[in-house]
């Protein structure tokens, strides 16, 4: 097992970003979920998106209502990926990040973000199909080089700390 790791000034930041995305993580899954239950009424929805009544008009109001539906789905994808970052912080602070929990972790992590890009496709779709010449509709959502990137580079670094947990166990066999 390596020393620890707790001279480094990166660990107890990330360690309190993590636990703060966490909380706003859940804020965030608060809010959309009462925007839900307390769904304004259609004629204030119209009016703060200076909608005229049509098929349209009730095309964009449900297509933003199952965005936040999705949106709420993502709050515990999100919430999976900081705890496990998070129980990877703490290896990495006790100084033995090399093992086999890691790659596991980094396993799921790939798995959440390909789900969280496959929802951001869903999520432009929708923005796609209720955007009109009259009210177009610009969501940073849908298909992302970086995010699939983040997806592929997550899935090889999990093999990667599988592979090192291997060395590092049949290292210390040897010994």
């Amino acid at each position: 097992m390596s020393s620890p790791a707790s001279s480094s000034a990166a660990l107890p930041i990330a360690y309190v970003a993590l636990r703060i995305l966490i909380v706003v993580n859940w804020l965030s899954g608060v809010a959309i979920a009462a925007l839900l239950v307390a769904t304004p009424t259609r004629q204030w929805i119209m009016s703060s998106l200076d909608l005229t009544p049509s098929p349209e008009a009730d095309q964009v109001i449900l297509g933003f209502r199952a965005i936040a539906l999705i949106g709420l789905a993502a709050i515990p994808l999100h919430y999976a990926v900081l705890k496990r970052l998070l129980a990877i912080v703490e290896t990495v602070r006790a100084g033995d990040p090399f093992v086999a929990a890691n790659a596991g972790r980094l396993q799921a992590i790939a798995w959440v973000l390909l789900a969280l890009q496959l929802l951001s496709i869903v999520i432009g779709a929708i923005a796609r199909s209720m955007s009109t010449p009259a009210h177009p509709i610009h969501l940073d959502a849908g298909f992302s080089i970086n995010g699939w990137l983040a997806v592929l580079l997550t899935f090889l670094l999990a093999r990667v700390f599988a592979q090192g947990a291997l060395m590092r166990d049949d290292l210390e066999g040897t010994v």
